[in-house]
């Protein structure tokens, strides 16, 4: 890891020493030969250099502190504070209010600031941090009496992926001794609403609507869902307060390494590849800093791609468990950031792609993920009215900035840190998928079709 002492500093000692040790131009010229040849970065006019980012301890928020422990800021002439946040509000008031000039941020919380969901404001992320990353867990009552409904393999252990159809008849246990079934997830907008929703209704359970009065979502819940910092949702559920929920890492890792509960799925299954958070700055930051936007975001994208290089894992676990970052410990972080996912105590599998940083174009903000979210927010409630066709890609246009994310990605190239190949020759949007655990078909060009595949409110046709 770094010193604390930057590259920079180090470098102009260099050139210093070897001017002193006699022989004038010719030390100099070694100097400035040592110099060019440590540093290919492209100077860019920094209007911002000392900045301010914010992060929750998930292993997603990995892009930063790569990007600071490798140097990769400093190489761009950024001086870079990351300050943990307590809670995903905190995050999206304190960017807002211009307390952090940027951060770490569920992919549906800009997208809801500028949909009409919740606090209002100008949000803008030209990066996208990563894929998949979260997984469902149960406690360890709830996860003995799905055991029984999952299809067991040769080898005895569960087939994956299991789907909420095994929970269906705990629901209905719980319903009938008057018990109501509550599970956690971590943000009304978050990915981890939208694909813990995703997966019950898929199996014909009502997660509960959104209306203006109802804000909590629980309108005709089957499953009352309700928001828990990830941080604490192993300790949420060891107090019986839920009996399960859905996070990113390395919080499902912790309860089967505390003993306490058995993750059942993850959303790599239930949306193979999908988004999870991106980096987010203000409208208002990006138009005064052009420049810092684009050179924070050519750190990150090199961040990205050094966490799926090859052997480069064990060192980014050792980093994240610093207090500072994570903070978990090292064993827990490894079962999913090197390629397994442990599921039952001893059920470790291979998951090469639990989470990805770079592969498959992970760092591009595409149009197309983010209208899905709008997709959601309207299949649930949250945006209570419809809307016309071409509503979605102009709300996602304004919010979604892969023009930054290219500007940087061809500096890069330039510079030799990634290859052309790796620059998506993409108008925004993905190719119609049905990666999905229901085989339902999305088309981010057609989003009123993928809405009504669904219906709206109760007559949702995955709760009928």
């Amino acid at each position: 890891m770094k010193s604390l002492i930057t590259k920079t500093s180090l470098l102009f000692s260099l050139a210093l020493l070897l001017f002193a040790c006699g022989g004038g131009d010719k030390k100099k010229t070694t100097a400035e030969a040592v110099v060019a040849e440590t540093s290919k970065t492209k100077a860019l006019e920094i209007e911002k250099p000392q900045l301010t980012f914010g992060f929750i301890k998930l292993t997603d928020m990995a892009p930063l502190a790569i990007a600071k422990e490798k140097g990769f800021f400093e190489d761009e002439g950024l001086f870079v504070s990351v300050e943990a946040q307590s809670n995903w509000k905190n995050v999206l008031d304190r960017v807002i209010d211009g307390q952090l000039d940027g951060s770490h941020m569920l992919a549906g919380q800009p997208i809801a600031a500028g949909a009409g969901f919740g606090r209002q404001a100008e949000l803008v992320t030209p990066f996208s941090m990563d894929l998949n990353g979260n997984g469902i867990t149960v406690s360890n009552d709830v996860w003995s009496k799905m055991k029984p409904n999952v299809p067991k393999g040769a080898d005895g252990k569960p087939i994956h992926p299991i789907k909420a159809d095994a929970l269906k008849p705990v629901i209905t246990e719980y319903k009938n001794s008057g018990k109501a079934f509550k599970m956690g997830m971590v943000f009304p907008v978050s990915t981890h609403n939208y694909e813990i929703r995703y997966w019950l209704a898929a199996a014909g359970i009502h997660p509960g609507m959104y209306t203006a009065e109802n804000v909590q979502g629980q309108i005709d819940a089957e499953v009352l869902l309700s928001v828990t910092p990830p941080p604490q949702m192993p300790a949420t559920l060891e107090a019986g307060t839920i009996y399960g929920y859905c996070v990113g890492e390395p919080w499902n890792q912790q309860a089967v390494f505390k003993g306490i509960g058995v993750p059942v799925t993850t959303n790599y299954d239930i949306w193979k590849n999908n988004p999870e958070k991106v980096f987010v700055m203000t409208k208002k930051f990006v138009e005064e800093n052009p420049n810092t936007a684009i050179a924070v975001t050519k750190a990150l994208i090199r961040a990205g791609k050094w966490l799926d290089e090859p052997g480069n894992r064990p060192e980014a676990v050792k980093i994240l468990s610093m207090s500072q970052y994570v903070g978990a410990p090292e064993e827990v972080l490894a079962n999913s950031m090197t390629g397994t996912f442990e599921f039952e105590k001893g059920d470790k599998r291979d998951m090469p792609d639990f989470n990805v940083f770079y592969k498959y174009h992970a760092t591009y903000p595409f149009y197309s993920d983010g209208i899905w979210f709008l997709t959601q927010m309207r299949r649930w409630g949250q945006i209570p009215e419809a809307k016309a066709a071409d509503w979605y890609p102009n709300t996602i246009k304004d919010i979604y900035r892969p023009d930054i994310w290219t500007k940087a990605a061809k500096l890069l190239v330039e510079e030799g840190h990634i290859p052309a190949g790796d620059i998506p020759t993409t108008d925004g949007y993905k190719p119609a998928t049905a990666d999905f655990i229901d085989g339902t078909s999305y088309d981010a060009k057609d989003p009123i079709a993928y809405i009504n595949s669904f219906k709206i409110g109760n007559k949702d046709k995955a709760v009928q």
